[in-house]
């Protein structure tokens, strides 16, 4: 005789727990069963992972405040960048604005004053001239308007009889003693300085009078 039972080895045994599906497609009173919603494995698969890695569900990502605060603070570090360097290009402008005015006013000096050295023995002719008397007629009014030429580009012309003797502005080309003389003074201008601001382009040359 057949028996239709089967033995434990295929229903399970201590090393095979035995695991049953229902794979019928009505219920036990007879009503079809609902088909399981899809991805209903996939959830317990994942809700099983869960289970068993706790930090598996968490957010990790700054949110609420916390991610404004995050946000702010990115803002102000690339703020304090741009402004960092705007003020560098800006000193630097400054610097390169300042130096070429410096080179420019330089430059215009060099020009004046390379004019100048060229008309200082025409200059000395016309200033003979007028300490011999022979200035006169339209000459004079040629002389004026040369000295008003000159003193518009900031050329100055000195030298007088009289005034004290100062080496850093004047050459002495000859010295007289006076025992009365209590320092040295200018007694005759022979040839008048000229500078140009506080830079001497030529020192006035005179004839200095003073104690031994």
């Amino acid at each position: 005789m057949t028996s239709d039972a089967q033995g434990p080895e295929e229903f399970g045994s201590e090393d095979q727990p035995f695991h049953f599906t229902d794979k019928r497609k009505v219920t036990p009173e007879g009503q079809p069963k609902e088909a399981a919603p899809e991805g209903a494995a996939g959830a317990g698969s994942a809700g099983n992972d869960a289970e068993q890695d706790p930090l598996a569900g968490l957010d990790f990502e700054p949110t609420g405040e916390a991610g404004d605060d995050a946000a702010l603070l990115a803002a102000q570090s690339e703020a304090a960048a741009h402004l960092d360097a705007l003020q560098r290009e800006r000193a630097s402008f400054t610097n390169y604005r300042n130096r070429s005015l410096r080179d420019q006013e330089a430059a215009r000096v060099k020009g004046v004053e390379d004019v100048l050295a060229a008309l200082l023995p025409v200059l000395d002719d016309i200033d003979r001239a007028r300490q011999h008397g022979e200035l006169d007629g339209p000459f004079v009014a040629i002389s004026d308007k040369l000295d008003a030429s000159l003193s518009k580009f900031g050329i100055e012309r000195y030298g007088v009889v009289g005034e004290e003797f100062d080496p850093t502005v004047h050459e002495a080309l000859m010295h007289q003693v006076d025992p009365a003389a209590t320092s040295a003074t200018v007694n005759m201008v022979i040839e008048p300085g000229y500078r140009i601001g506080e830079k001497i382009v030529r020192a006035a040359r005179v004839s200095v009078v003073g104690p031994e």
